[in-house]
């Protein structure tokens, strides 16, 4: 970094002269070192695909957690810092379960995306703090239909048909945007999911270190057994 930029990298609240907030950047860099995330979408369902990388026997998988569950028919998945994930997934959830007490019913997923948007976007805005190092892939089924975002440390966020966050996207949304058909079957989805992360990795899948989570019409937020995992892994390699 040139000598002239350095104040604007050290204050969250400056703006460069070419209108950048370093720190945001850095963030989304540490989005971009995160283990490979992946979210599609059919016509009736959605899921959220996550290799955590884990690469000790050591390491007891179940304490790595990247995929939350929010309310009944809403998840989402993490890449980046993963404790800074928590304070979001402890944020979404309490939203979500105040809409419930405040109208008798779920809050729709466009809504809670936004909220947690706006309470990302506050930390690149105010001194004292620093910006949300992950990004998340909000998945959830409402009236509306199946629904799959992604937000960024900025507090921006977009639907998607399908998505990758984390190391190795492009990758995976090369195989995406060859391959990805809205009238697949959610198995098919999966599939194609796995098969991008496949290509990423440039290994064989580990089912040791994949979760799967789906949500459709007629089932609420399911993360997949190792056994289900795995029979789709065989499908794959």
């Amino acid at each position: 970094m040139q000598p002239a930029q350095m104040g604007y990298d050290r204050g969250i609240t400056v703006f460069s002269p070419d209108g950048r907030l370093f720190q945001v950047e850095y963030a989304r860099e540490a989005v971009k070192r995160g283990t490979t995330t992946v979210g599609i979408k059919t016509k009736d369902s959605v899921a959220l695909v996550v290799d955590k990388r884990i690469t000790s026997s050591l390491v007891e998988t179940r304490s790595i957690e990247k995929i939350f569950h929010i309310d009944k028919k809403i998840g989402l998945a993490t890449s980046g810092l993963v404790a800074d994930a928590r304070v979001l997934v402890d944020y979404a959830r309490v939203v979500a379960q105040i809409n419930r007490i405040s109208y008798n019913e779920r809050i729709e997923v466009p809504t809670l995306v936004k909220r947690i948007s706006d309470f990302k976007q506050t930390y690149t805005q105010y001194g004292g703090v620093r910006p949300f190092g992950t990004a998340l892939l909000v998945a959830g089924m409402d009236e509306e239909g199946p629904h799959l975002f992604e937000t960024d440390p900025s507090g921006a966020f977009m639907a998607y048909k399908a998505v990758s966050i984390g190391m190795d996207r492009d990758e995976v949304e090369e195989i995406f945007s060859q391959e990805y058909d809205e009238n697949m079957s959610l198995d098919e989805a999966i599939t194609l999911a796995l098969k991008g992360l496949t290509k990423a990795g440039d290994t064989d899948l580990n089912t040791r270190s994949l979760d799967i989570a789906t949500i459709t019409k007629e089932e609420d937020f399911k993360k997949l057994s190792k056994e289900k995992i795995k029979e789709y892994v065989d499908s794959v390699t």
